[in-house]
């Protein structure tokens, strides 16, 4: 990843004529993948981290070691009482400014742990239209903003009677679910008895009106309710399609030109979105959809980065460290670097054919030579390697990130990647 000229910042804080650093407690440090780096782009913009996790330090990864001043570990995250008296105590003797988090399932803790140690930021009333799909609409219909017909379900009956109110096709989804995991599409019926017997381990589901077209994201990076930063990427195919089918590669590209015509829609129908919920300072992921008629119609929204190698084309795209800029933006109220969207930049996630262990991987250095400086990133899992539960993660068995100012031939390289790179496992 590109270094920024991040090294300058500080918090110019003093007291008793000596600096003192913004402490910011950050949740999860080493997990998902992109938190490491969220947790060094705090070291680099002069801030101490303090880590707050269940993973020994020794197993955290390298940059988030690197970013870390402090840990706190707890024995389970998600015993939300005894995390936040651990987190007391470790405050008698750690001062603690500010608690962030970027990953879904920690949020509603981190807003009770703002309130228990009466800090700024997002407080669980502001933070559950983020958490629960239901709710997050319901603003958002007040506001008059285009989201999908929907309704709250909790029993196998509440969920048919949504369906016959909504209608086909319809989409059934966790209330408080992140990515696609648990996503359903219904057509008819006799498919809504077999997803309700699949979904029965989830305690509280949205079923919705199913929008036909494509689907993009609306990112932002803000502080003090200003857009510092935003993006927009492409799906392709659409997250839902991309779980049915093995075969697939699915794509995700950060688009280089925000200017365009047909994506005037989302991106005003994205801010309006801010303002309803009042967002203030973070990271926003929302999705939506494009209909064939140019309308743009919500999706859904989550206070925390995308997912799935997305931050990296956003660097990719503009040369730029996001996870600087939003620590920047969160502890100091600015985003200092410059924004020049220079390429279009596709990740696309690879699948291998076959159960076992990875043992050829075809094609690659044939694209590699056609594409040359295009290829800004290989990760792919090394010869050898278990192949992974493709219905698991989106990432798959490894990916590339293609780019290239002109959007047809990063579509054209994405698409080849698709066909002409495979995985083979045995």
């Amino acid at each position: 990843m590109p270094c920024c000229a991040s090294c300058r910042w500080y918090v110019s804080s003093w007291a008793d004529g000596v600096r003192i650093a913004m402490n910011v407690l950050f949740f999860s440090p080493g997990f998902p993948a992109e938190m490491p780096y969220f947790a060094r782009g705090l070291s680099r913009v002069g801030v101490r981290a303090l880590g707050l996790g269940d993973q020994p330090p020794s197993m955290l990864p390298e940059a988030a070691r690197e970013g870390l001043a402090d840990y706190l570990r707890v024995s389970n995250l998600f015993d939300e009482t005894a995390v936040i008296d651990a987190v007391r105590r470790w405050s008698h003797r750690v001062r603690i400014d500010q608690v962030e988090c970027l990953w879904e399932p920690g949020m509603m803790l981190a807003a009770r742990l703002r309130e228990a140690l009466g800090l700024p930021g997002m407080n669980v009333e502001q933070t559950i239209p983020f958490r629960d799909k239901d709710a997050m609409k319901k603003v958002l219909d007040a506001a008059g903003i285009r989201t999908p017909r929907h309704a709250k379900a909790s029993t196998d009956d509440e969920v048919r009677q949504a369906a016959e109110r909504i209608g086909f096709p319809i989409c059934v989804k966790p209330i408080a679910g992140a990515g696609s995991a648990d996503t359903y599409r219904v057509d008819d019926t006799s498919q809504l008895e077999e997803v309700i017997q699949k979904v029965r381990h989830v305690p509280q589901l949205s079923v919705e009106e199913y929008i036909e077209g494509q689907e993009y994201t609306f990112d932002t990076i803000c502080s003090n309710g200003h857009v510092h930063y935003q993006n927009i990427a492409w799906y392709r195919p659409r997250p839902l399609i991309a779980r049915t089918e093995q075969w697939i590669s699915p794509q995700t590209i950060s688009l280089r030109n925000l200017e365009a015509e047909r994506l005037r829609p989302g991106i005003e129908m994205g801010h309006q979105v801010l303002v309803a919920l009042g967002f203030q300072s973070g990271f926003t992921h929302m999705e939506w959809f494009l209909k064939d008629n140019g309308e743009a119609v919500f999706g859904e929204i989550g206070g925390r980065p995308p997912g799935a190698r997305s931050v990296d084309i956003m660097n990719y795209a503009s040369d730029i460290d996001v996870f600087s800029g939003w620590a920047e933006a969160v502890c100091h109220g600015s985003f200092s670097q410059a924004i020049e969207r220079k390429y279009n930049a596709a990740v696309i996630f690879k699948r291998a054919q076959g159960e076992g262990r990875i043992r050829h991987i075809d094609g690659l250095e044939r694209l590699r030579n056609d594409f040359g400086d295009s290829v800004a990133c290989v990760n792919l899992l090394p010869v050898g390697a278990p192949r992974r539960n493709w219905k698991a993660t989106l990432v798959s068995d490894g990916y590339l990130v293609v780019r290239h100012r002109d959007l047809k031939t990063t579509l054209e390289m994405a698409d080849r990647v698709g066909t002409e790179l495979q995985i083979y496992a045995g």
